[in-house]
């Protein structure tokens, strides 16, 4: 079995395309009601798989040699799942409240490699 990373994305257009601005606060407080119970089933479903279940991620702060500065990106969550390939940790995303309830883009799946030279 080996680690996968998966990175939940969204963007302003996702955002858009969703329609959530369009929902009066009662109707975005239902569809996130949803949402967050359809994520509990999917953790659920999945609990054996999750290594982390992870969390949503807050503003990004970008190092580099010429110092600290203040970035947006498309990424919103993270979760590390456990599976057989990386074809059957991307499958565990399929038709996730990520995107399917919430105004999420995708979720990107990637393998957590070995250090190179460590054990």
């Amino acid at each position: 079995m080996k680690n996968f990373l998966a990175v939940y994305t969204g963007s302003e257009a996702s955002l858009e395309a969703s329609g959530w601005h369009e929902l009066d606060e009662a109707e975005q407080q239902a569809r996130h009601q949803q949402g967050v119970e359809a994520w509990g089933r999917w953790v659920e479903a999945n609990k054996d798989a999750i290594v982390e279940t992870g969390a949503p991620l807050g503003k990004t702060l970008r190092v580099s040699r010429h110092g600290v500065e203040s970035i947006r990106n498309a990424l919103a969550a993270f979760t590390i799942v456990r599976a057989d390939s990386h074809e059957a940790a991307a499958r565990m995303f399929e038709g996730h409240p990520h995107f399917t309830i919430f105004p999420g883009d995708s979720v990107e799946v990637m393998e957590c490699l070995p250090l190179p030279g460590g054990k």
